[in-house]
């Protein structure tokens, strides 16, 4: 089915920032294509649930195709999916490895390689990954070697393809956040992670959101790795 209404997909939908994604470009009219492993089923005819592993390029595809046939195209994609574990680098098990590079990596190749061929259809289109910080400022606090090889990896490949389709009408963006209060940080760890920032305190889900609503409407900004981390990028 055909429409003028923009269509966003957006990975990690379930809960945290992407279920908050998925409001906030609904509140913007756009129709939305959201799948994360688990994810409920939407009363809303706007939001298309497509649930499986967004490593496997078979899930991949079925986002892609699922959302071109039922609202015929796509124009935005959130690679907001992600996992992260911090562990001294010697502790680090294959197991861990290959987890955080499958999600990481091969999730962002997947869907953001098949959802690019559509936007080249229409001559427009915006990606934007969520990485971390913690690429541009390690923390001895935080040891994430994995996390500064794959999302380190997408800061790159962000600026990369920025360049590769900035001819083709298609930007490419990336948001860098500190430590969000998400349901992966329990409420007793809030004041020691808070005090990783100079602000002296976590940031929101909504800071998050916003800064990807700006680069939404940015038309002049492309390749940029946009730092939402409380200071974190610039020192302590």
């Amino acid at each position: 089915m055909g429409s003028d209404q923009k269509v966003a997909v957006i990975t990690g939908a379930s809960r945290g920032i992407g279920a908050a994604l998925v409001n906030a470009y609904r509140a913007r009219s756009y129709r939305v294509v959201a799948t994360a492993r688990s994810i409920e089923r939407s009363g809303d005819d706007d939001i298309l649930v497509v649930s499986g592993d967004i490593a496997d390029p078979k899930t991949a595809e079925r986002i892609i195709a699922a959302g071109v046939d039922r609202f015929g195209r796509i124009d935005t994609l959130i690679n907001n999916a992600g996992i992260f574990i911090s562990k001294p680098f010697t502790r680090y098990t294959e197991e861990d490895f290959m987890a955080v590079l499958s999600v990481n990596i091969a999730g962002f190749f997947h869907v953001t390689q098949r959802a690019a061929a559509e936007m080249e259809k229409n001559g427009s289109g915006h990606i934007v990954q969520v990485t971390t910080s913690l690429v541009a400022h390690p923390n001895t606090a935080v040891p994430a070697a994995l996390a500064a090889l794959t999302k380190g990896g997408l800061n790159a490949a962000t600026r990369s393809l920025a360049i590769e389709y900035a001819s083709r009408g298609i930007r490419v963006n990336a948001v860098s956040p500190g430590v969000i209060k998400t349901p992966m940080h329990p409420v007793e760890t809030h004041e020691g992670l808070g005090a990783l920032h100079p602000v002296g305190h976590m940031g929101e889900i909504a800071d998050v959101v916003e800064a990807i609503l700006y680069l939404e409407s940015a038309a002049f900004v492309t390749g940029d790795i946009l730092h939402v981390d409380g200071g974190q990028s610039a020192g302590h």
